[in-house]
């Protein structure tokens, strides 16, 4: 199950399944889903931050005890959600941050990456074991692909090796890796950031960034040129540059 709670401009997004380590079955991801799109439409939310419950996972990945299987071309709409999730992620005008507290595999390590700021502990066990299941890491690919060098990658998902969280950070999958008791200190300290920050900027940002992310240089170029145009046109530019010149905090009002 999902749980979802709101405090102080934060939605916190939690897998709540600790005791079998976070799974995720059709059903959470179109949980996790929905979550992600309900924090899109609060007002009252600036920042999402999905993790885990407990200390032993973030999500250990697809939950094979739900019939993952058994109905191979009935349940393909059904897996369908993992990419809908994908896509809400990358659409909603907010940060995602994932605080990945502990093991991160399969469609769990996807998701784990899938977020714009991802903390890891260093300790964290991520990887893509699929081919250990006669399966392989399909969907989540699409996010791995931009971040993980392609003979990394291939070694990865052709053997199921698993790396550390820390060697995910230096490989860019994750942003940072911290010790353990450190975790959330971390998460709070760039959760801080990220509320101080124009909520206007930030969305007409994020979008452009993925974007632009596949397109050739010339028309990435062009489309960032009336990006620029775009958010200048925001009030919050125009308060952000009296302040600078008046040597005065900004007071932003995300329009």
């Amino acid at each position: 199950m999902i749980e979802y709670l709101v405090d102080d401009g934060v939605a916190m997004v939690t897998i709540n399944d600790p005791a079998r380590r976070n799974p995720l079955s059709n059903d959470v991801i179109g949980q996790l889903k929905n979550a992600v799109i309900r924090a899109g439409d609060d007002d009252a939310v600036a920042v999402v931050v999905i993790t885990g419950a407990g200390d032993r996972a973030f999500s250990a990945g697809g939950d094979l005890a739900s019939g993952f299987v058994d109905s191979p071309l009935p349940g393909h709409a059904a897996r369908g959600e993992l990419a809908d999730l994908f896509r809400a992620m990358t659409l909603l005008p907010k940060p995602v941050v994932g605080r990945v507290n502990g093991a991160a595999l399969g469609g769990g390590f996807g998701v784990a990456a899938a977020c714009d700021i991802t903390i890891v502990v260093e300790d964290a066990k991520m990887g893509t074991p699929e081919i250990g299941l006669g399966l392989w890491p399909m969907m989540i690919s699409a996010v791995l692909f931009p971040l993980v060098p392609r003979k990394t990658l291939m070694w990865m998902m052709m053997t199921g090796a698993v790396i550390t969280g820390e060697r995910a950070a230096e490989l860019g999958i994750a942003t940072m890796s911290v010790p353990a008791p450190d975790l959330d200190d971390a998460v709070n300290g760039i959760v801080a950031k990220l509320k101080r920050a124009p909520s206007g900027a930030m969305a007409l940002g994020k979008r452009s960034f993925y974007t632009t992310a596949s397109m050739d240089p010339d028309t990435a170029l062009d489309y960032l040129h009336i990006g620029l145009t775009a958010v200048s046109f925001t009030d919050d530019a125009a308060e952000g540059v009296s302040a600078f010149l008046e040597r005065r905090d900004p007071n932003w009002t995300g329009r």
